[in-house]
């Protein structure tokens, strides 16, 4: 695509964002630059990978390193936000590389997607970015959990709970609140919403049934991976003995 056809594209991109940009100002939600920001970093991001899946990516150790590479950018992420809990990094890191491999491994063992390369990188991306997102909802939940239930909390541990114990309910309560989004836009897909990986295979030339197996197995694995991620990261998480305090 020439430059020409690219500014019609771009000043489209701007103006969505800017408006986004307005909205959230006038709002007074404090988030600043930061959509445009997210928004450069994706344009960038997405550049490299199509010049990558373009012919980068011709032998399977190389979709393993690029594999690795979205783990560990997912797990920074994920750690930044989990900051609040004192075995939160570490919770969240171990949250999104359990479910994404265990997630992704059942996938490949089963050949519920065709073994190629860009199909692989597609579903790897997917869920790993499911378990980011997941891991970041449940640990930032679970903190505000604990910082409203701190007499909760500390009841139960005065009557001799181990900390894992006297949270249970409050994590319970994280967890859950992390998957319902997903839940939701699985229960309702192909009602209100034609999910992307669907629309995808569609564009890609699949037909209308190939094209709803492959979103099946997505949504399958968005399941797995968000339930892994969000038990892993919160039992972790809950064991901790210095629980966060409200301010």
């Amino acid at each position: 695509m020439s430059i020409p056809e690219l500014l019609p594209f771009l000043l489209g991109i701007a103006v969505i964002v800017g408006i986004a940009v307005l909205v959230l100002r006038f709002a007074e939600v404090g988030l600043g630059w930061l959509p445009v920001v997210a928004i450069v970093r994706a344009l960038i991001q997405l550049a490299l990978v199509a010049l990558l899946l373009q012919g980068a990516l011709s032998a399977w150790w190389s979709v393993a390193v690029f594999v690795a590479l979205m783990l560990t950018t997912a797990s920074v992420t994920s750690l930044r936000r989990a900051r609040e809990l004192s075995r939160g990094p570490i919770a969240a890191v171990a949250a999104v590389i359990i479910g994404a491999i265990v997630t992704i491994t059942i996938v490949l063992v089963f050949g519920l997607v065709d073994r190629e390369f860009e199909r692989v990188i597609a579903v790897a991306g997917i869920v790993i970015g499911n378990c980011m997102t997941i891991a970041t909802l449940s640990m930032r939940k679970f903190a505000a959990n604990l910082r409203s239930g701190t007499g909760e909390v500390e009841g139960w541990l005065s009557l001799g709970a181990r900390p894992r114990q006297a949270v249970a309910r409050l994590r319970q309560d994280s967890i859950r609140e992390a998957l319902l989004p997903n839940l939701d836009q699985t229960k309702n897909t192909g009602l209100v919403t034609l999910p992307g990986a669907f629309v995808g295979a569609l564009f890609g030339g699949a037909s209308p049934l190939e094209a709803a197996q492959f979103q099946i197995v997505v949504l399958a694995a968005l399941l797995l991976a968000g339930a892994i991620t969000a038990v892993v990261g919160t039992q972790i998480a809950a064991g901790a003995t210095r629980l966060p305090v409200p301010e």
